[in-house]
This record gives C-alpha cells, structure tokens and sequence, in this order.
C-alpha cells in the first residue's frame, strides 16, 4: 500500500470524526479555536492509536491469516464502509438538539467517548495493515494527522455551513473505504496487471 492509498484510507478513516467535528462546530455561537484544537488532537491521537492496536492483533495471527489476507482486507474494509454509510443514510439525529449551553467549557469525558467511537473502524485497519505489511508507524502518523488536521477544519466548517457536510463525508468515506478493499482483492486475486 503506497503513501496515496495510505492518505485516501486515512481521509475515509476520518469521516466519522469530521462529521462529529462538524457537530462541534454547529453548537457554537463563534468558532472556539482552544476547543478546535482539543476536539482535533483527542480525535487524532485515538484515531492514530488505533491501528496500532490492530497491528498488534494481526501480527500475532499473521501466519494462521497470510493465505486469505486479501479476503480479510475485503471484508473489514468492506463491513466498515456499508457501516459508514449506513449510520449517514439512517441518522436523522439533528445536531443542534444536543448542544451544549453557549461558553460551557467541552466534556471531556464524552469528547473521548466519541473519540473511541468515531476510531473503531481504524482498529479494524491496523489488523489490515499488518496482513498488508505496512509499515505501522508511517500508517500511524498519515492516520493521525489526516484526522487531525480534518476534525479542525470540521469544527469550522460545522460553524460556518451547518450540517450540510455531515451526512456526504460520511458517506464518501464508507464508498472509498469500500473500494479500497476491492482493490486490494482485484490486485491479490491477479485480475490487475
């Protein structure tokens, strides 16, 4: 997996937090930069932790796994792409509903528990990621900075536009995570040259 397939799994990987940075971003009256950066470096740090987690997974089943990684990188990039895009189709949550009162400080405690939810998926990638042999810490830091660098820009965007971003992030990102998995089958099985 090359540097460009690495940023395009990592900007999909992303989508779950920008929409959430979006959501951030909606309940505020002016864009908090301190509250950007906390949301951007939380969502960041877990979505670099991730992979390494599954990393760690998938090497200690690497030798039983070998002969039908392609197969594995299918499905679970596969199963956390329809996932992706069937939580954008059927959520129909309004943002708003749940935003705090204007200049209360961020819940960290949930900031985290979104944080580990919106990062599930990369753990699922780091099991790939091992069957592939890529190098972890290269994945580790395109991931984190990838999702870093979107969750920022989401909390702005959610205060400039609205919700208008959530729903099509999401969804782009379960499509490129999901052809991503096909790629990585079409090349495995020789159908690409």
């Amino acid at each position: 997996m090359g540097f460009v397939e690495l940023l395009i799994v990592a900007v999909g990987l992303s989508a779950d937090a920008f929409a959430v940075s979006v959501c951030k971003g909606l309940c505020m009256r002016r864009v908090n930069w301190r509250h950007a950066l906390v949301i951007a470096l939380l969502f960041g740090a877990f979505q670099a932790g991730m992979p390494l987690i599954g990393w760690l997974l998938g090497t200690q089943f690497a030798a039983l796994i070998t002969p039908i990684d392609h197969w594995v990188a299918f499905g679970l990039l596969g199963l956390i792409g329809a996932k992706m895009i069937w939580d954008a189709v059927h959520d129909d949550e309004d943002p708003a509903a749940s935003c705090p009162a204007e200049g209360a400080p961020l819940d960290v405690r949930e900031l985290v528990l979104l944080a580990v939810a919106t990062s599930i998926d990369a753990l699922a990638v780091g099991i790939t990621l091992a069957f592939l042999g890529v190098s972890i810490w290269w994945a580790m830091a395109v991931i984190g900075v990838t999702t870093f660098a979107l969750s920022f820009v989401g909390v702005a965007l959610g205060n400039q536009f609205g919700a208008r971003f959530e729903k099509p992030a999401a969804l782009a990102g379960g499509v490129v995570l999901i052809l991503i998995g096909a790629k990585i089958l079409v090349e495995h099985l020789g159908l690409l040259g």
